[in-house]
């Protein structure tokens, strides 16, 4: 006899109308606190190109105290843009951990901008000085933009944005969507083509870009400089010059995962320490005037799970989403 359950599917819209920037930054904080005392699971890592050139991978985890179990699948597909659409795609499913059954299909784009960029938003209010004034970006696609839409809603003190495009011309819907929220706080925004000069003149700098190669000189990074690294999510990227980590302090979301595919692959024998160690107080940083800090962010599983957990709940509630029959 088959039993009549049903599966709920979250879409885009719906999940935009579910979840916001603080909600998105409690979420993410939940996930780096259970990582840091070991109560979430984060799964050995899928990271896989395709015969197309395409990239597809699978970040997956745990939360038994909470019964969350899940998986989300995302990767790269260049060719998208041919057809006028995002390449990167994502989609994550969670279970009921007691019989395996699926509870929800969550439409993962959304999701992975935001928890991305409330995990930045975190880094820079751990790591960046507290007098932080001056930001550069490289990059100016979706998670550069977000990234740059955090800090300034998390650091009231930017004065100033400075940002660096792949083709070195200006960007009209960067300057669109981050424009608007610069203004709102008094910051400034230029666009600029000396690499160098803008990482010189920053306080903090965000590497938001495909990853294929070095942004900047090794000498541009002055003493006292944070740098979130977003790029680099697979093995042979990176963003940062050869050499820059030895000479930083270096934090990561997870030591594995950055050692195996994000900028920290460029020196794994460098000490670093996790996010959620410093957050739940098992490993302390005080900053000197003179530190170079960078946070290696790589994206963990658990970030996606907390993120959709919230979403279920609230969808939930609302009575929102589509339910759909799914017998067993």
């Amino acid at each position: 006899m088959s039993k009549n359950t049903r599966l709920l599917l979250i879409d885009k819209n719906q999940v935009e109308s579910l979840l916001s920037f603080d909600d998105a930054l409690e979420a993410t904080r939940e996930a780096f606190r259970l990582h840091g005392l070991g109560e979430g699971r984060v799964f050995p890592l899928v990271r896989e190109r395709l015969a197309s050139g395409s990239m597809f991978g699978i970040k997956s985890g745990s939360v038994e105290q909470q019964k969350i179990l899940g998986f989300k699948a995302a990767g790269f597909w260049s060719a998208n843009r041919a057809l006028d659409s995002e390449p990167h795609q994502a989609t994550i499913l969670l279970f009921d951990p007691d019989t395996g059954r699926p509870l929800c299909v969550i439409d993962g784009n959304v999701v992975t901008t935001l928890r991305t960029g409330a995990a930045g938003g975190l880094g820079l209010l751990q790591f960046a000085r507290p007098d932080s004034i001056r930001l550069c970006v490289f990059g100016t696609g979706v998670q550069a933009r977000i990234q740059t839409r955090f800090a300034l809603h998390l650091l009231p003190g930017l004065r100033s944005i400075a940002y660096v495009s792949i083709d070195a011309k200006p960007d009209a819907r960067f300057e669109a969507e981050v424009g608007p929220d610069a203004a709102a706080r008094g910051c400034t925004l230029t666009h600029t083509v000396d690499r160098d000069e803008a990482v010189r003149k920053s306080d903090i700098v965000i590497t938001a870009t495909p990853g294929t190669g070095a942004l900047f000189s090794l000498d541009a990074v002055q003493a006292g400089t944070h740098i979130n690294a977003v790029g680099a999510d697979t093995a042979g990227k990176r963003e940062l010059p050869d050499g820059l980590l030895k000479r930083t302090k270096l934090f990561v979301d997870d030591a594995d995962q950055a050692r195996s595919i994000g900028e920290t692959q460029w020196a794994k024998e460098h000490p670093c320490i996790t996010l959620g160690k410093l957050m739940t107080g098992q490993a302390s940083f005080e900053r000197q005037e003179n530190d170079i800090t960078v946070f290696d962010m790589t994206g963990i599983a658990l970030q996606d799970l907390t993120v959709a957990h919230l979403l279920l709940q609230r969808a939930t509630a609302a009575n929102t989403g589509t339910q759909v029959e799914w017998p067993w």
